[in-house]
This record gives structure tokens, sequence and C-alpha cells, in this order.
């Protein structure tokens, strides 16, 4: 679907700037995300760097400007057309629901007093965290090319992402006070729920390349 849909946008000036400008959004979370992942686990909460807050209002703004667009475009084309504008509208929901969760990973770096260490799960940890920023390359590469044989490997390779966090989640909730310090704890647990919501919203977005408007975000 994906590549008739860049096939349709490049015909059309107005789609094509929202094409290009849903591909920087991704591209700013990325940047976003690494920077995040660097002061959360690398750095204490007095360190956090707002530019990362910035760039999620970058985001923000980068999506409204994608809707006015694809809104205008569908008022002033057939109705053939609607479903590609529909697609577009979707997709950038997600990668504006990642800025989200890597600004609540900033949220942790504020108001946790350390850097964040996995203690016995950090192995697990570090294995998620490896996933989601290739997960984070594959789908911009994925999205330029609109390689569907390429797009259905990277929904089998991550899939696994999502049931580890949950599984790590639910035993730092079971043993919060005996495994460590709650905070310590409850800061794991926020971060594997973030990492895990963040890798779907990409897997959603790599959707779209195989899947028609109707099942993006649906992964077989």
């Amino acid at each position: 679907m994906w590549r008739k849909l860049i096939n349709l946008w490049r015909e059309d000036n107005l789609l094509e700037q929202a094409w290009q400008e849903s591909y920087k959004m991704l591209e700013i979370d990325q940047e976003m995300f690494l920077e995040a992942v660097q002061i959360l686990r690398e750095t204490t909460g007095t360190d956090v760097d707002e530019e990362v807050r910035s760039k999620d209002k970058l985001v923000d703004a980068y999506e409204q400007d994608v809707r006015r667009k694809v809104l205008t475009h569908c008022a002033l084309s057939d109705s053939s057309q609607v479903p590609g504008g529909m697609a577009l509208v979707t997709i950038v929901v997600d990668i504006e629901r990642i800025g989200d969760y890597i600004k609540h990973m900033i949220d942790i770096a504020a108001n946790y007093p350390k850097q964040l260490h996995g203690g016995k799960y950090e192995e697990d940890l570090q294995r998620v965290e490896e996933a989601v920023k290739e997960n984070f390359a594959r789908t911009r590469a994925c999205i330029e090319s609109s390689d569907e044989r390429e797009a259905a490997k990277l929904l089998q390779d991550y899939s696994w992402v999502k049931q580890a966090c949950f599984d790590q989640l639910m035993t730092l909730i079971s043993n919060m006070e005996a495994e460590m310090p709650a905070a310590q704890a409850a800061a794991l647990a926020l971060y594997f729920r973030f990492l895990k919501r963040i890798n779907s919203h990409l897997l959603n977005i790599t959707t779209s390349v195989i899947q028609p408007f109707d099942m993006i975000g649906v992964k077989k």
C-alpha cells in the first residue's frame, strides 16, 4: 500500500510536502529517543535536556500541519484519494504518540535522582533498548523504500518486544519491595512500559507498507 501512496503524494505537491514532514517527524522521534535513553541511563535528573521537550513540540506542530495539508488535498480531490490521505493521518498519529512516550521517559529522568540501572533486569532491558533503537532505523528505511518484504520481516523481528516488556513489568510489580528500592522499581516498570508502547507504534507504522488502510496497525 505504501508504494501506491508515495506515487500519489509525488503527483501532488501538497501531499508530497505532507509526506516529507511525516518522515521528518519520525527522524525527530529517533533523535529524541536516543537522547532520552542517554539522559535516563547515563545522567542524573539534574541534567535533563529541555531540547528533547522542544523537539516533542516540533513533532506536534508537524502533525497539525500534515493534517491541514491532507484535509486540503482531500477537499479538493476526488474521493478515490481519500484513503491515501486517511492513511497518512493515521501514521502521523502513531509518530506523535511515540514523541509523547519519549517525553514521559524524560519525566522519569527528571524525577528519579540517579542514573537508572536495571539491576537483575539490566540484561533484558539492554536487549529491549537495542531492539527499539534498531526498529527506529529499520522503520525509517522501510517506509522510505516501501519494501513489503522488509516490512513483513521487521514485524516478525520485533514482535517479541511487547511480551518481553510485559513480563518484566509484571515481575517488577510482584517483587517491587523485595528486590530493589521502590523508586527504582517504579521507574523501571514505567520505562519498560514506555519502551513497549514505542515499539508497538513503530510496528503500527510499518504495517502501512503491507496493509490496506482499514488494516493499518494490525499485525498478522
